[in-house]
């Protein structure tokens, strides 16, 4: 018998977790090996398990989908990413990609999609949610036609993407420098270098920017 499809899955909201788990459990080709409610846990259980596949979820406590995805991919450049979120704004897939994620797939999707995609992506195969791939096409054609693409979210590193998250969500530079495994004065000095690439000095700025990137989300 060949070896299970061993699958972490990351996602804040527990029922999420357990119906995911169940469901897969369902079919004797996956093995659910974690869960992780938050990006740090995520990061940890990649650490720990050692997953075929990390199931991410976007809008996550403390670091969130991106940011564990960076942290992930800065562990093993080959991790396996399939991003299960309910956000299908071009924003975000172009983000993901970039990030080294192997497929992206929403929330409203039904079981038989999830099943499709964790085997493209065991298979090394990438995979995109057929709903929204047209607004990729769009978006790239417009990009080809000169339309404006650039993001001051892009020009910061891995660790200031981090950093910006954790400032957004309201941690301290303590808190955040005990989040990251790093010094206090590292944590400030990556505010300071962000602050200065997007030119927003101030904490309210920086929550702002945040909020308008879609790095953190207000619910209504």
């Amino acid at each position: 018998m060949p070896d299970k499809i061993r699958i972490l899955i990351a996602d804040d909201h527990a029922l999420v977790r357990e119906g995911i788990a169940a469901f897969l459990g369902m079919a004797d080709e996956f093995e659910v090996v974690g869960e992780a409610a938050d990006g740090v846990e995520a990061i940890e259980g990649f650490k720990k398990h050692k997953p075929d596949i990390v199931l991410m979820d976007i809008s996550m406590p403390k670091l969130g989908g991106l940011e564990a995805t960076l942290e992930i991919r800065k562990i093993d450049p080959q991790a396996k990413i399939l991003v299960l979120t309910q956000y299908e704004d071009t924003v975000y897939i172009k983000r993901f990609f970039k990030a080294g994620v192997s497929g992206y797939l929403l929330k409203k999707a039904v079981g038989s999609d999830l099943i499709t995609a964790l085997r493209a992506v065991a298979a090394g195969e990438v995979y995109i949610h057929p709903s929204i791939a047209t607004g990729m096409v769009d978006r790239y054609v417009g990009a080809e036609k000169g339309e404006p693409v650039e993001d001051p979210y892009d020009s910061l590193t891995d660790r200031e993407k981090q950093v910006l998250k954790l400032i957004a969500e309201g941690y301290t530079h303590k808190e955040i420098a005990d989040i990251l495994g790093i010094s206090v004065k590292t944590a400030v000095a990556h505010q300071t270098n962000l602050s200065e690439k997007i030119n927003l000095h101030s904490r309210a700025a920086l929550i702002r920017f945040a909020i308008q990137k879609g790095i953190i989300k207000i619910d209504a």
